[in-house]
């Protein structure tokens, strides 16, 4: 079985058109970049109505197995907050009907040097979201979702086992629970 050699560039579009060079492990990414190397994904490329056109205006691109279709809601603004209400023994009014409009676009997968990630990224997603007032756009609020969570503080290491207790006569003794 052959490794799949994923494109080495700073962003996506770069990763379709002129990618640095070409790796399979994260270690040959580095070589190629100079730089550490972290393996992300991302939108390239224009959006398209239906899948049958992005389909078709992606053909070659959905050739390469770091290539594939994403579907991705359209920008809207969510609905208002509804006030529960009770109606017909439902506590809540059904959902409308109708999906959301979507949109299609090439989603690429490739190593990205660490320079070149945004600094967003490196935020907390709670910091970040109340530093900005204003409704982020769907990119950066992709990239706060796709890392990896954090304590607020670090985690206190326990005085006992989930399955030992203290004595209630002695409480600086630690005994096996039964």
């Amino acid at each position: 079985m052959t490794a799949i050699l994923y494109p080495v560039a700073k962003d996506p579009d770069l990763a379709l058109n002129q990618p640095m060079g070409q790796a399979a492990r994260a270690r040959e990414a580095q070589d190629i970049a100079g730089e550490a190397v972290r393996f992300v994904s991302g939108p390239a490329g224009p959006s398209y109505a239906t899948l049958e056109l992005a389909q078709a205006a992606c053909r070659a691109n959905l050739a390469e197995a770091w290539c594939q279709l994403a579907e991705r809601v359209q920008a809207v603004r969510p609905p208002p907050p509804v006030a529960p209400l009770m109606e017909n023994g439902r506590r809540w009014p059904a959902p409308p009907l109708e999906a959301p409009a979507t949109l299609w676009q090439l989603q690429v997968s490739y190593w990205c040097p660490v320079s070149a990630i945004s600094t967003t990224e490196t935020a907390q997603a709670r910091q970040a979201r109340r530093q900005v007032r204003e409704p982020v756009d769907h990119q950066t609020l992709s990239t706060l979702t796709r890392q990896p969570l954090r304590a607020i503080k670090p985690q206190q290491p326990l005085d006992i086992g989930l399955f030992e207790r203290r004595l209630p006569e002695s409480p600086h003794i630690v005994v096996p629970d039964e």
